[in-house]
């Protein structure tokens, strides 16, 4: 599929700037970090999502003849400026947390490092696409833990914030833990699975429920889930199903994947209720799948209930987060380098709100696991050129209640950097891997996560930790701010 060029895809005040930086001769090289104050959703923990559609971006970022036509109309831009656009490509460096990975709070989850007006000019996009991935892909891991292995699918295109977010909502929820998605577009672009039943609308414009079942099971006899609610669950939509269900039994065909889907109702009663008629009728294995404004909640309440569920299709909360509709991403400068001695000089955004005072300079995430476990310890922000040793003692602590001290001992835990290279100069040097490898490798960091972190409701937060070195340049320029 052809991809839009999203050049434009940018809040005016980045061009202003730009312009600005034009105009002044400022070219000095930059660092800005994207990262997160707070897991959406009350969760302990959140999936970073988007690095692809962030990869196509910046490959694709160029000013069209039009592009430079409809910014001339504005009557805000000089000729000069417009003609540099008019060449324009990115010529720095990106570093990324992997997409998949389980990531936390304040640490930089895509790291940009390029001269000022460029590096201004891609923070609306980038943050424009990891912020909604992002939030897809973590609701998505939330709904699939309340599951407990039940498959979950993807329903909420008709009800995303239009086509991109149908689109690549998607795509992040079968990251986030989904086995598929209703919506074809998606399922043809990244080759991922695509599923679905009937609406009520195929029953309705039958004579009766038993002949659209009928019908629909004769087209499709190795994916017959039959929607049972359109009239009377009980008495009229699950006998009907059973009654097509021995047709087809007793014809030969071999019943695989077959089943019924509620759609409304007391879902836990009906449920249970149906699994006895459909057991009493020989028909154990048949699935029982539910929809109707799912989320995490109100699986994890079913679940509890002892709901005879086994299979899930999650639209709207999903495809919306719809109790947390913002992952609140920024993009921050962290440091600008010295043209006389080629160092980054770190720079910090100060607030009375202490969340929103950053970490200053070019920085690496590392993170630290319990060697027993396997799960995560901690995570630790460095400068970029620091190095951990696991063969040695290593101190961490709460950047904020700083005397709040854990001491790992050499050989009791394993370390490794979380961020690596995509753009060197312009140039991408990385390769994304399919969907299906980034939903694999989702798995297996979630696996690393303790279960007291992916409860539900008042999750265990994940230790976020400084390094010696980057407090002690934190402190020193919050110090030198209070003497100013």
């Amino acid at each position: 599929m052809d991809r839009m060029n999203l050049t434009l895809l940018t809040d005016l005040y980045e061009l202003t700037m730009m312009q600005g930086y034009f105009k002044s001769n400022s070219s000095e090289t930059v660092v800005f970090d994207v990262f997160y104050r707070k897991n959406p959703s009350g969760s302990g923990y959140a999936i970073c999502c988007g690095l692809e559609q962030v990869i196509d971006y910046i490959k694709n970022l160029n000013f069209s003849y039009d592009d430079i036509e409809y910014l001339r109309s504005l009557t805000i831009f000089d000729e000069d400026f417009l003609t540099y656009l008019s060449s324009f490509h990115f010529s720095g460096d990106i570093y990324a947390i992997p997409e998949g990975s389980v990531v936390f709070p304040k640490e930089p989850l895509i790291k940009v490092i390029a001269p000022i007006m460029e590096a201004q000019l891609i923070e609306t996009a980038i943050l424009n696409i990891v912020n909604h991935q992002s939030l897809i892909a973590t609701k998505a891991s939330r709904v699939a833990y309340a599951a407990k292995g039940d498959g979950i699918m993807e329903f909420g295109l008709r009800r995303a914030q239009g086509p991109d977010a149908g689109i690549y909502g998607a795509r992040a929820a079968v990251i986030g833990g989904c086995i598929g998605t209703s919506c074809v577009l998606t399922g043809k672009m990244w080759d991922i699975p695509v599923k679905g039943t009937h609406a009520h609308s195929w029953i309705m414009s039958f004579p009766d429920e038993y002949t659209a079942f009928k019908t629909y099971a004769n087209l499709y006899p190795d994916a017959c889930i039959l929607l049972v609610d359109t009239y009377d669950t009980l008495k009229s939509g699950v006998p009907n199903a059973i009654k097509v269900f021995k047709e087809m039994k007793e014809n030969g065909i071999n019943l695989t994947y077959y089943g019924i889907r509620l759609d409304s109702g007391d879902l836990a009663y009906l449920s249970k209720e149906a699994r006895k008629m459909l057991d009493a009728a020989g028909f154990n294995d048949a699935i029982i799948s539910a929809s109707s404004d799912l989320d995490e909640y109100l699986i994890d309440s079913l679940k509890t209930q002892n709901a005879k569920i086994t299979s899930w299709g999650v639209g709207t909360n999903l495809i919306t987060s719809k109790d947390c509709p913002s992952f609140g991403g920024v993009y921050k400068l962290a440091a600008i380098m010295d043209n006389n001695t080629g160092e980054f000089v770190p720079k910090i955004k100060l607030s009375e709100n202490t969340e929103k005072i950053t970490n200053p300079g070019n920085k690496t995430v590392f993170r630290i696991y319990d060697k027993e476990t396997g799960k995560i310890k901690a995570d630790l922000i460095a400068m970029a050129d620091e190095t951990f040793d696991e063969n040695q003692d290593l101190l961490i602590f709460d950047p904020i209640e700083t005397w709040k001290k854990t001491l790992l001992k050499a050989g009791t835990y394993t370390i490794r950097e979380m961020m690596t290279e995509i753009f060197s100069k312009g140039i991408c040097n990385y390769t994304s891997p399919s969907v299906g490898e980034i939903k694999q490798y989702c798995e297996s960091e979630l696996n690393t996560l303790w279960d007291e972190t992916r409860r539900l409701v008042n999750p265990h937060k994940v230790h976020i930790d400084l390094s010696d070195k980057l407090y002690d340049i934190k402190k020193k320029l919050l110090d030198n701010y209070d003497k100013n």
